[in-house]
């Protein structure tokens, strides 16, 4: 790509990224009012609220952030399994791409469906999954966060493949810190997932 192409792409991925982030954070606030509230004006509005910006903010802004990450590692020398942090970043971004759709059009939208459905007056129940979407959206907010880590600290260096393509360069070793926390992310992600995926309550 021009440079010019670049930035504006790169400009692109980072807004959307970003953007991304607040979204799903602000779902989850919404998730926790939809749980603890006792206003049934506020619990049918938090679920109804989220079924919207899931379906018209946040699922346009993770295709984006996923098709422009893919144009900024293709276009340019970093490439998409050149390094180690972009492979991880892309494999993470996959995945939490297809299972916010599944998501989506699964669970949230059953939610805001049953909340709609409640009697006048009475306070809605979205049942089990009021408490799945507040489980999901926490732990999509961390992996979230654990992406714009590698991001800023593109730690490990390159692949294999990575150091017979491109010259020889120094790879920089990663603080201890940060492996210590990336570690701690990752057991918590995978922790998570097993539990709400074998708690009964399925996606």
């Amino acid at each position: 790509m021009t440079p010019s192409i670049r930035k504006f792409n790169l400009t692109a991925h980072v807004v959307s990224s970003v953007a991304w982030l607040g979204a799903v954070a602000a779902f989850l606030a919404l998730s926790i009012a939809g749980l603890v509230s006792r206003d049934p004006d506020i619990v049918r509005g938090a679920y109804v609220s989220m079924n919207l910006i899931g379906l018209f903010v946040i699922v346009p802004l993770s295709l984006a952030a996923l098709l422009t990450g893919f144009v900024q590692s293709m276009g340019t020398e970093w490439g998409l399994i050149r390094h180690y942090w972009i492979s991880l970043k892309l494999a993470l971004t996959i995945g939490s791409v297809l299972l916010l759709l599944l998501h989506q059009f699964t669970a949230v939208a059953s939610a805001a469906k049953s909340v709609l459905g409640a009697a006048a007056g009475t306070l809605p129940d979205a049942g089990h999954a009021g408490m799945q979407l507040a489980w999901d959206a926490g732990l999509a907010v961390l992996v979230l966060i654990l992406l714009t880590t590698l991001s800023v600290y593109k730690p490990w260096g390159l692949t294999g493949y990575g150091r017979r393509r491109l010259p020889p360069r120094p790879d920089v070793e990663t603080p201890l810190g940060l492996k210590v926390f990336l570690a701690a992310v990752g057991v918590i992600v995978l922790v998570g997932f097993v539990v709400s995926h074998h708690g009964g309550h399925g996606h």
